[in-house]
């Protein structure tokens, strides 16, 4: 696969402040100690493990099952595949320098990295900012649901997040790899972050090209808005309800994408807006684990815990797996 982004002139994928040259970025590592990576490399390979197992089977009931054909289960489906998207960018190369004992990634492979994680994690948020209009639509507009929802609008929205996350993803890999790198080649991420391939480059050439991050900033923060005031709205039309059975049902349906934004949002604004007296590698690493690693691995568990449509497409699947192999 070949991106135009990636082939960055051969002045700045070389240029240091001190003349000197790399090919190569140096990751942090958890630990130095042998058994402690080792001990990473299992942890690792058990959550990714576990994100595989989950989104693959909520996409493949929901792809086999025809009632959940809806819009919700739609935009689940997507979210499934972000999720292991952005998980298998940046786990699985962690898990390798753990394994080996290494720090070292190419700059080629840092530039596909730092694209792929911008792609998949931005569409997943833009995906998460639809699916709160999905649940406004479907509890404060019931009656136009049908229209408002159809499958030619849902896909409309699906692929406007996507192709946002693509478009973001393009722009900022550019910006970030046609800077000149004056501050060295260590990263200090297990994984090739984006703010921090801008702290390498030099000062002039960071504030020259930061607009493409102000704008993203800008639109992050409209979409946050637009989220916030859909579950006000929605909340608000919840406790009109007069029966509580309608009320428990209205929020079950709501609750799981809840807390899905929730940690997605938390985690990455505490990780870009968290003071610098409490910034350390060792938080760094696990603020990073936390959005980064941790939800692909447990969004399965959240959307499958209590939904029962979801359950039971899930338990039939397994049977008819079990069946083949008897």
């Amino acid at each position: 696969m070949s991106f135009p982004l990636w082939t960055v002139p051969h002045a700045h994928r070389k240029q240091m402040s001190n003349g000197s040259s790399f090919n190569e970025f140096l990751l942090l590592a958890f630990t130095d100690t042998r058994e402690l990576q080792l001990l990473h490399f299992s942890l690792f390979l058990g959550i990714y493990l576990a994100a595989l197992l989950g989104n693959g089977l909520i996409i493949t009931a929901i792809t086999c099952d025809h009632h959940l054909h809806t819009p919700m289960y739609f935009f689940l489906l997507n979210l499934s595949l972000l999720d292991l998207g952005s998980i298998s960018t940046s786990v699985p190369k962690s898990m390798a320098n753990s394994l080996w004992d290494t720090k070292a990634i190419s700059y080629s492979g840092c530039a596909a990295q730092v694209f792929f994680l911008v792609f998949f994690v931005l569409a997943e948020y833009f995906l998460l900012t639809v699916m709160a209009y999905d649940r406004f639509v479907a509890i404060c507009k019931p009656l136009h649901y049908g229209i408002l929802m159809d499958s030619r609008a849902c896909v409309k929205m699906a692929a406007t997040a996507w192709g946002s996350g693509f478009l973001n993803a393009v722009l900022h890999t550019a910006n970030a790899f046609s800077i000149p790198l004056c501050q060295g080649n260590v990263l200090e991420q297990f994984y090739c972050a984006l703010p921090q391939i801008l702290r390498l480059s030099c000062s002039s050439s960071y504030l020259r090209k930061s607009g493409v991050t102000v704008v993203s900033v800008c639109l992050g923060f409209g979409c946050f808005i637009f989220i916030v005031l859909s579950y006000v709205q929605i909340f608000t039309a919840v406790l009109r309800i007069p029966s509580a059975q309608g009320r428990h049902k209205a929020f079950s349906t709501c609750l799981p994408h809840l807390v899905v934004v929730s940690l997605f949002v938390s985690t990455i604004i505490f990780a870009n807006l968290k003071p610098p007296s409490i910034s350390s590698s060792a938080l760094d690493l696990v603020v990073a684990v936390l959005y980064l690693v941790v939800p692909p691995a447990v969004n399965p568990l959240i959307y499958s815990m209590r939904n029962k449509e979801l359950k039971d497409a899930g338990r039939k699947l397994i049977q008819w797996v079990q069946c083949q192999q008897q």
